[in-house]
Order: C-alpha cells, then sequence, then structure tokens
C-alpha cells in the first residue's frame, strides 16, 4: 500500500459511467480524482481554437508546452481549467467528443500528458480514469477496473447528460457518435497487452450510479484501500 493511499484504475468504454463513478468513488475513499479524458479533451479544445489540425505535429508540439490543465475537484463535479479559463462543460461538447480521438493518438501528445499523469499519481491515494490508465499510465495498480454495459443503455446515458446541459442533439446522433467511437477504440492499441496484472470487469448495465459507486469501493477495501 502507498503512504496515502493505493491506486485505483479506471478504464471502459465510452458512456459506461467511468468518469461519475470514478469522482464519487474519489469521495468516498478522500482520494484525488483523475480524469485523463478531460485532459486530451482540453488539448483538443485548445488546439481547435486556434485552428490547429492534429495533423499539424510542429504547431503542437510548440503548442503544448504552454498550457496549462488543471483538475480540480467539487461536490457536483471536478472542474478543468485549461489555463486558469473553466473549460469544464466545452470540452464535452460533441464537437470536442468527435475530434478528441485524432489528438489523443499522437505519440507527442501522449508522452506529454502520460508524464503529467504519472507525477499527479506517484504519492496514491488516486482515482484514476481513462483509456489506458491500467495498460500504460499506471500499470502498477494496485487496483484496475474496466467498465463496460449495452449500447443501449450507453446511448440513454449520454444523451440525457448532454441534453441536461443543454445540448441540441438527437438520441440517433448521440448512437452514431458512441459507435465510431467503439470502432475507433478497438484498432487503437491502449497497451492492453502489456497489462499484467489482473483487470476486474464491472458491468453496469441496469446498475445505479450509487450501485457503482457501493461495488467499486468494496472492491477498493479488498484490494487495500
Amino acid at each position: 500500500m502507498k503512504p496515502r493511499g493505493i491506486v485505483i484504475a479506471i478504464d471502459g468504454v465510452v458512456g459506461a459511467g467511468k468518469t461519475a463513478t470514478a469522482r464519487l468513488v474519489a469521495q468516498r475513499l478522500g482520494y484525488r480524482h483523475l480524469d485523463t479524458g478531460a485532459m486530451y479533451r482540453a488539448v483538443t479544445l485548445a488546439a481547435t481554437r486556434r485552428g490547429i489540425a492534429a495533423s499539424d505535429l510542429s504547431a503542437l508540439e510548440a503548442l503544448l508546452p504552454l498550457l496549462t490543465i488543471d483538475l480540480q475537484p467539487g461536490d457536483q463535479g471536478g472542474r478543468v481549467l485549461l489555463d486558469s479559463e473553466d473549460v469544464s462543460e466545452e470540452i464535452r461538447h460533441p464537437e470536442i467528443t468527435r475530434k478528441v480521438g485524432s489528438y489523443a493518438d499522437l505519440p507527442l501528445v501522449r508522452r506529454a500528458l502520460v508524464a503529467q499523469q504519472q507525477r499527479l499519481g506517484q504519492e496514491g491515494g488516486i482515482v484514476a480514469e481513462g483509456r489506458d490508465i491500467g495498460a500504460v499510465v499506471f500499470p502498477d495498480a494496485e487496483l484496475k477496473i474496466a467498465m463496460v454495459a449495452d449500447l443501449d443503455e450507453r446511448v440513454s446515458r449520454r444523451h440525457r447528460e448532454l441534453t441536461d446541459k443543454g445540448v441540441n442533439i438527437t438520441a440517433e446522433q448521440v448512437r452514431s457518435d458512441i459507435e465510431t467511437r467503439d470502432r475507433d477504440d478497438a484498432e487503437r492499441d491502449y497497451g492492453i497487452a502489456n497489462a499484467v496484472t489482473e483487470v476486474i470487469e464491472v458491468d453496469t448495465t441496469g446498475m445505479t450510479l450509487e450501485g457503482q459507486v457501493d461495488h467499486i469501493v468494496a472492491l477498493a477495501h479488498t484490494n487495500g484501500a
């Protein structure tokens, strides 16, 4: 066990509930929450605002050292600050969601953000979530979770989340976006072949958010939290 607690790495498909669950698990355990996906979204937003395409590697290489991404905790969800500006809502817009993969796939972006993430987690006591979190960022995490859920439920959850935030989008478009993400993710190398410690799959279909949190907190206590 690390001095300030264990590292909990939560991976999973889009719409399975990673972010909300990870945040609440962190609150329950008194741990920090590290939303790695928000960091990639912040980079995507910053590049989009400047008109820097994912193919413009030299411009991205120059941009990355200039960005300050700060993840702040909060009772109703953490805030994401990009150069001191709260972009928590903007990074979740469908436009950014559709673009984020093209930036997140780039080795220079991943290297920069993974180094930051590993520094944040080196003392333990952290709940980190993202697609490569257990295989690449924290391969020695004491607890690794893979969250899954069936497509219909993921579409319903994501559509409700977006419309609650005032985003005008149909359920059909949400389904199309999720299916595209699923295909893209299936083709990406998230370092799964290098993951040697056991990953526990949690199927959240039909589970309430509270049920998801209770289940993972119980697993965390079993693994030394």
